[in-house]
């Protein structure tokens, strides 16, 4: 069993293959997925995909190239989607500065709005940090955010931030680029951080792990990642597929029991 903690299947990407392909995971070991919202639309269409299939789950947010919507309203509107009982987090959410620095500042407010918003609905968050450690590590211990719980989605900093992370009670999450040659920093960080402090993501349809790096990303890929941390951690693939597993179900609290 492997639990896909971070997916985008609402993405145009699967708008030609989505039923069947989605339909074609369970067979193929891959029995829960999150499908998580990038802006007020796809956390729409997450719930959506949740109501629709019985092992989807939705995270509901606004990524941080979408801050802009993180206003009284676009809180409204997340307060009311989180109503839906397979809602299981808020996400994905935090700071870029890879692509923009410039709205900084508007980034960091709508970060802690719906850390906050986490907060009060008691949803663990999903963090999206990417050129902006200092930052993200900043207001995580300033909201207290290991109290709220979460995952450091598609990691991607030094063994240190990554101690500091799992020090603050959230996870880490992994996925295709633990295979990329150029992964070496988060192999690194991986043999630092416990098995029990690991969870599985594809963040499809994007970071499709080698061999198949470069193609549109699905959970079908998921077993490369898995062989890969059971290679860094020395236990067996069944191992880092049971433990990565109740990881997933513990931080999203969802019962374990197929």
């Amino acid at each position: 069993m492997i639990f896909d903690t971070h997916a985008h299947y609402d993405d145009e990407a699967f708008d030609e293959d989505r039923d069947s392909l989605i339909a074609s995971l369970k067979d193929n070991g891959i029995t829960r997925v999150v499908n998580v919202g990038a802006d007020l639309k796809g956390s729409r269409a997450s719930v959506e995909l949740a109501d629709k299939y019985d092992f989807i789950y939705a995270a509901i947010g606004a990524h941080p190239d979408n801050a802009n919507e993180i206003d009284d309203t676009g809180i409204a509107t997340l307060k009311e989607l989180s109503k839906n009982k397979k809602v299981v987090a808020i996400g994905e959410i935090g700071l870029d500065y890879y692509w923009n620095k410039d709205n900084a500042e508007d980034q960091k407010e709508a970060f802690s709005r719906q850390i906050d918003l986490a907060r009060e609905l008691a949803l663990p968050i999903i963090i999206h940090s990417r050129d902006a450690a200092k930052d993200t590590m900043d207001i995580l211990k300033e909201q207290d955010a290991g109290k709220v719980g979460g995952v450091m989605h598609c990691f991607s900093y030094s063994t240190e931030i990554a101690r500091e992370v799992v020090d603050m009670g959230l996870y880490i999450g992994v996925g295709g680029v633990v295979t990329f040659k150029n992964g070496k920093k988060l192999r690194e960080a991986l043999l630092e951080v416990p098995l029990e402090k690991i969870i599985l993501e594809t963040d499809c349809p994007y970071l499709a792990p080698e061999p198949h790096r470069g193609s549109r990303n699905s959970s079908l890929n998921l077993p490369y990642v898995v062989k890969a941390i059971s290679e860094i951690k020395g236990v067996s693939v069944e191992e880092v597929m049971k433990t990565t597993y109740n990881n997933a179900c513990r931080m999203y609290r969802i019962n374990n029991e197929e």
